[in-house]
């Protein structure tokens, strides 16, 4: 069997939720890209031995596959790997030990079944680290398989592991330099055509548009015969893109919306609290995961109840009457109310309808409003959201982010 000189991502267990769609593989994804090695497909299978063998008879040269030590997950491919290795499952001495040492930094007893953790195919070599699962690999005749924990930030470690046996065992072609702008606030539909001459252009950088949660990426890919050749083919790019994306552009590679706010509330020396409804505290738990955001995130307050945003708020018991908790008023209401309240010069508010009952003709579920005060400036605006539950809330609390966003930017602007 012809083996492809290109790698392969594989997650495998259920698909996480949230602003991105299997972190843990997008990171692998982009340091095999860097290190030269492009990657052919990343797909998601269940833990079913069935399905994993399935998605792993391809031949490619290369096979990273995500999936935790514990649980049906890691059972599955360790067997997997090993039959497909042509090998058997034997205790790993050195497994065992890296094991006992996680649990012991946890503050954990080992659990009985670490001797079945550790169990790993002949010949694997296991990849430690200072903290967290260890990763491990193993060679099969022309083809390699690397299999790494999921559910966290890829390990420096295990980031510079994976790089070194890249290096050692697969031919690169030249060096990849990737760079992702992120954009809130503007449809793929809308990039597609600004970018239209970008799109499908020969040359050293390839341009795609991907969707993703509430955002819309555009990936720039450049290769060259050396690291500083790539980083200077997409450097030149972006600066052409960036100009075409104007303000819609937040950030680029791993900045959240959340940071792009937090960077630019320091920058002012702005303070920000914020009043939620339908999110439930979703606003208030992004903008806090940011290091530093003691300095300035004041207070957030829920407020599901017409007494709590009377009471807690101020909003006015009229505006209430005449135009209902989801409402535009009602949203500007809150915004003021929390700002006065906190005594900061920014105040977000999101009521709305995240269902999936409680809309109306006149308010279907996904009627969100988000409110938003300012130095001098008082608005807010409507949106409709599709999707669950949990995208309602999560597109709320991104358009949230970007309004925000581009006030500050536009108050900034001499």
């Amino acid at each position: 069997m012809a083996v492809t000189p290109a790698a392969r991502v594989v997650t495998v267990g259920v698909p996480p939720t949230g602003a991105l769609l299997d972190p843990d593989g997008a990171a692998v994804a982009a340091a095999l890209e860097a290190a030269g090695v492009p990657v052919a497909m990343r797909v998601f299978v269940d833990d079913d031995e069935t399905a994993l063998e399935q998605a792993l008879a391809s031949a490619v040269a290369l096979t990273v596959v995500l999936a935790g030590d514990g649980g049906s997950a890691g059972d599955v491919v360790r067997r997997v790997v090993a039959r497909l290795a042509g090998t058997r499952l034997v205790l790993n001495d050195r497994m065992l030990a890296a094991l006992e040492e996680h649990y012991r930094r946890g503050d954990r007893p080992l659990p009985r079944r670490a001797e079945r953790l550790a169990l790993l195919p002949q010949g694997a070599s296991v990849w430690l680290v200072d903290h967290g699962e260890p990763g491990w690999a193993v060679d099969a005749g022309g083809r390699a398989f690397i299999v790494l924990p999921r559910g966290g930030p890829l390990a420096p470690a295990l980031r510079q592991q994976l790089t070194d046996y890249v290096a050692d065992h697969v031919p690169a072609r030249g060096t990849v330099a990737v760079r992702t702008l992120r954009t809130a606030g503007v449809s793929l539909a809308a990039l597609e055509d600004r970018l239209a001459a970008w799109i499908g252009r020969e040359g050293g950088v390839a341009v795609s548009v991907v969707p993703a949660a509430g955002e819309v990426w555009v990936r720039l890919r450049a290769r060259g015969q050396t690291p500083s050749a790539a980083a200077e083919a997409v450097e030149r790019a972006e600066t052409e893109i960036r100009g075409l994306l104007g303000p819609d552009c937040f950030g680029r590679d791993e900045e959240t919306l959340e940071q792009a706010v937090a960077r630019r509330l320091l920058a002012r020396g702005l303070t920000l609290s914020v009043a939620e409804s339908c999110t439930g505290g979703l606003l208030g738990h992004r903008l806090t995961s940011v290091p530093g955001s003691s300095r300035y995130f004041e207070r957030g307050v829920l407020v599901y109840s017409n007494e709590a945003k009377q009471e807690m708020l101020g909003v006015p018991e009229v505006i209430l009457r005449a135009h209902g908790a989801v409402s535009a008023p009602c949203a500007e209401a809150m915004a003021r109310g929390i700002a006065e309240r906190s005594r900061t010069a920014c105040g977000l508010s999101i009521t709305g309808i995240a269902g999936p009952d409680g809309g109306t003709p006149t308010k279907p579920v996904g009627t969100v409003f988000i409110g938003l005060a300012t130095p001098g400036h008082l608005a807010a605006r409507h949106f409709l959201f599709s999707g669950d539950r949990a995208a309602v809330k999560w597109q709320s609390t991104q358009m949230a982010l970007d309004m925000l966003r581009r006030a500050l930017e536009e108050d900034s602007t001499p």
